[in-house]
């Protein structure tokens, strides 16, 4: 298996480097008789696009997405549905000194044992320019899940070890680290400007949640909602933890304080997130990801090339700060295609 695709149903296969020609994804399961909006396909992808912000990298890309397959007078017709977009902007020379040594906090080292070669261009399909793909495919679930009723959104939470105070989900689309309190947002860009300033970087939380979710999605022991949404954000590059509900704070929690007690309305608190063994339990379901500062920073930084001899280098080129912002609508995507996978599977659970 390469580990190119995911999911069992609504399944997605993508490909293209961060300095290749074009990058593309294959969706299969996609059924067919939806109407596809490809302008909110692209407007997704232009959330995810670089360039966008001066927070943001200054790499150029239009993002201009291209449908090839599975498409026919706007509606899908049941086969596979293939997208792709173009790189337009890649500057190569800038990793010339990359060449023959490994970046400190990338890929580089695991990628050369694994294959004997590697792509130093950006890291091929280890740079985060690889999750467009993730994000086009994401916008056609998000379509699907809203025949059901499921919406998704994520938001930023922290960063910078600024904490948001409020939950204002109108205002997350209307400030460019697309935090959920409007409040902190300028304090946020002030600490990403400054790390800028400083050569360096720096992290956040993000947190999602997928509202009108029904009671039942999700399969026993291994394949547990929780468990698949996990795999799913912790394969998005610069994500080291994930947590559902009250997370990792529940370990300070009695019993009688983390259960959701029921009444005939429903449940009367979310502490398990909208999950319970595994299995969806008609509550809002809420995780929350943590992002690492950005590895790629201009600061001088000890290394060793391929053959162990140690060296200094620093890193050129264009690249994010914090890598929280644009991966918003990237979490926000592999929830998507989670839900719509399990949607599906679902329909097959019984008579």
């Amino acid at each position: 298996m390469s580990g190119n695709t995911f999911g069992d149903i609504f399944r997605v296969t993508t490909f293209g480097e961060s300095h290749g020609p074009a990058l593309g994804v294959i969706i299969d399961g996609v059924p067919a008789g939806i109407k596809l909006d490809q302008e909110q396909i692209q407007h997704e992808l232009d959330r995810r696009r670089p360039g966008q912000s001066k927070v943001s990298t200054m790499r150029q890309e239009a993002d201009a997405v291209e449908i090839l397959s599975g498409l026919m007078d706007g509606v899908t017709t049941g086969t596979a549905l293939a997208m792709q977009i173009r790189n337009g902007d890649q500057r190569s020379r800038d990793y010339g000194n990359l060449a023959s040594c490994f970046r400190p906090g990338h890929a580089d080292y695991g990628y050369f044992k694994k294959y004997g070669i590697r792509d130093y261009r950006g890291g091929g399909r280890s740079s985060g320019r690889e999750t467009a793909m993730r994000v086009a495919a994401g916008a056609v679930a998000k379509q699907l899940l809203a025949h059901f009723g499921v919406k998704v959104q994520a938001y930023t939470t922290r960063l910078a070890g600024i904490s948001a105070k409020k939950i204002d989900l109108d205002a997350v689309e209307s400030n460019i680290v697309r935090t959920v309190d409007p409040d902190v947002a300028e304090a946020m860009i002030a600490a990403i400007r400054a790390a800028q300033e400083q050569m360096d970087s720096v992290g956040g939380i993000i947190e999602c949640r997928a509202d009108g979710v029904p009671a039942g999605l999700g399969e026993p022991v291994f394949d547990k909602l929780d468990a698949l949404l996990a795999h799913a954000v912790l394969s998005v590059g610069g994500v080291k933890g994930v947590e559902f509900g009250e997370g990792f704070a529940a370990a300070d929690l009695r019993g009688s304080q983390n259960n959701d007690a029921m009444s005939p309305d429903g449940y009367r608190s979310n502490h398990a997130g909208g999950i319970l063994g595994g299995i969806s339990n008609g509550n809002p379901i809420l995780l929350r990801v943590v992002m690492k500062p950005t590895a790629s920073i201009a600061q001088d930084q000890q290394t060793v090339d391929e053959n162990g001899n140690p060296l200094t280098i620093s890193i050129h080129g264009r690249h994010d700060p914090c890598l929280v912002p644009r991966a918003v609508p990237v979490i926000e995507a592999m929830a998507a295609l989670v839900l719509a996978d399990a949607l599906l599977r679902n329909r097959s659970s019984r008579l």
